[in-house]
């Protein structure tokens, strides 16, 4: 019997407007997870800031340690975190089947093109896809040239630290600092434009 995959997050249409460096508009759904928005006096006891509509970011003296992460890709290569030490990174997780994950794929891709001078590197976590004909499928249509992680079990997910994510409730994106820390979090799908928001103070940052 196929897994129950975890729950893509609802929304309703609306344009969202790409960063200056990405041509045109994405449609891009923008409603809250259930239950997965962080309230202002959580986010202020943990150091955080609030995005609004966006998300979080996290002061640099709460983000705890840089995040272990290792495995396969969708292509069978090796992949670890720790060999991007030195950049900002955008962590994106997603699934085939999930809507809203399909609605923010092209800005993702076009946003990863066009910050990959500024020394910021996309990595995405496919997750609950059993084979990879599908995930494999997404990534070509959407035009994704960054490496993906493959997660068919959730496994990789449990990894991350208490409360970083929720992974019944996908898609999530982090951005992590030079050091690898979880820096800052969509609580929702994104558009490029608002990924740029949460970019541009962890860019900012001298280490």
């Amino acid at each position: 019997m196929r897994p129950q995959p975890p729950h893509s997050r609802a929304h309703s249409p609306r344009a969202a407007v790409l960063a200056a460096a990405v041509a045109g508009a994405v449609a891009l759904g923008a409603a809250g997870c259930s239950g997965g928005t962080t309230g202002g006096e959580s986010a202020e006891s943990t150091g955080s800031h609030l995005l609004p509509g966006i998300g979080q970011i996290t002061a640099m003296k709460d983000r705890g340690a840089p995040l272990d992460l290792a495995g396969t890709t969708l292509d069978g290569k090796q992949i670890d975190l720790a060999g991007y030490r030195g950049k900002v990174v955008v962590l994106n997780i997603w699934g085939s089947w999930c809507d809203s994950c399909r609605a923010e794929a092209d800005g993702l891709a076009a946003a990863a093109t066009a910050d990959a001078s500024r020394g910021v590197q996309f990595v995405g976590i496919n997750t609950r896809d059993l084979q990879t004909a599908q995930p494999k499928a997404f990534v070509a249509d959407h035009h994704i040239g960054y490496p993906n992680f493959y997660d068919p079990s959730g496994s990789l997910l449990l990894r991350f630290p208490r409360g970083a994510l929720d992974p019944q409730l996908i898609p999530d994106t982090l951005v992590l600092d030079r050091q690898g820390r979880i820096a800052a979090r969509a609580l929702k799908a994104v558009s490029a434009a608002q990924l740029a928001q949460m970019l541009a103070p962890v860019l900012a940052e001298k280490s």
